[in-house]
């Protein structure tokens, strides 16, 4: 039988999960690339466009669990720092594929890459399992500041 003080955090993981993966997976139907993206002029190491999907549904799944584990953490520059990166994550694809601003884009994504930066350092020294789950989520926004910035550079 569940005891009742487990029951409340399963719940909280559970939002988590929904607001992480189910946000990220509604705003990447919505702003889901189209004709104009694939015009673009796009560098050698560009992946093939089914590539995104399931990479950005695993990430979404550790970055809702470190969200979830930073509220439980109740230290405040970790939670503050998720949830920059959340609202910065959730501003890329429309700054790219909506407005078609890719520049605009480069920056978001270098504020982004900042905050997941910073909530690393700083969950290294309070939760190092969220740390390591949130590593490769950091180099998949490195590469895809890489991507972002070549295409600017191509445009």
């Amino acid at each position: 039988m569940q005891t009742p003080s487990r029951a409340p955090d399963r719940l909280r993981l559970a939002l988590f999960l929904l607001l992480v993966l189910g946000g990220g997976l509604t705003i990447g139907y919505l702003t889901a690339p189209g004709a104009w993206y694939a015009a673009l002029n796009k560098p050698v190491f560009n992946p093939p466009n089914w590539v995104f999907g399931p990479v950005w549904s695993v990430l979404y799944v550790l970055i809702a669990i470190t969200g979830w584990r930073a509220w439980r953490s109740g230290d405040r520059t970790l939670s503050n720092f998720w949830w920059a990166q959340l609202v910065l994550n959730f501003l890329w694809s429309p700054a790219f594929f909506t407005l078609q601003q890719v520049g605009v884009a480069l920056l978001v994504i270098l504020a982004l890459l900042a905050a997941i930066l910073g909530f690393l350092a700083r969950a290294w020294r309070l939760d190092r399992l969220s740390a390591w789950m949130f590593m490769p989520y950091a180099a998949w926004v490195a590469f895809a500041t890489a991507l972002n910035a070549a295409i600017l550079i191509l445009k």
